[in-house]
Parts: structure tokens; sequence; C-alpha cells
């Protein structure tokens, strides 16, 4: 059984990867291994998803553990940290 999720990318990761995509994973799935999935494409996605690169994520709207566990028709967006001033 696979799982759908919508992804969304913001700012710099917008930039680099485009508005988002849909993408299907085994049921069970977590954050970190859509994470690992995007990363496993090489390239500009394995570069903006790097470990230890500050790169936040919200689950339906609300911020996530990389440890969340995905369902079908979720939303998963990515995006740096934001900074105010």
């Amino acid at each position: 059984m696979t799982v759908t999720v919508r992804l969304r990318f913001f700012a710099s990761l917008r930039e680099k990867l485009g508005e988002g995509e849909a993408l299907s994973l085994p049921d069970g799935s977590t954050v970190a291994d859509v994470r690992e999935a995007l990363r496993a494409r090489g390239g500009v996605h394995a570069e903006a998803l790097a470990p230890g690169r500050a790169v936040r994520s919200a689950l339906n709207q609300t911020m996530s553990a990389e440890s969340a566990t995905l369902a079908d028709g979720d939303e998963l967006a990515f995006f740096p940290p934001v900074t105010g001033g």
C-alpha cells in the first residue's frame, strides 16, 4: 500500500527545487523518508536537503518532526528557517 503526499517548497528551496510535486511512498513513511527520497535523486535535491542543512517541515500547515508519519493526501512543506529583523 502507498500514500501520496503533495510536496511544497518555499523561499530558497522553491528557487532550487520548484514549487512542488506529488510523491508516492510506502505506507508508514515519515517526513525523514521523504527528505531521503528527494536527496537520493542527487543534484540540486541532494544539495538543498543534505543532512545538516537547516530545513524545516510542516505537515498539513503545522510544524512537524522528521519522525511524523504521513497519511494519504497530506501536504508536506519544506522551507528554510525564518529570521526576523
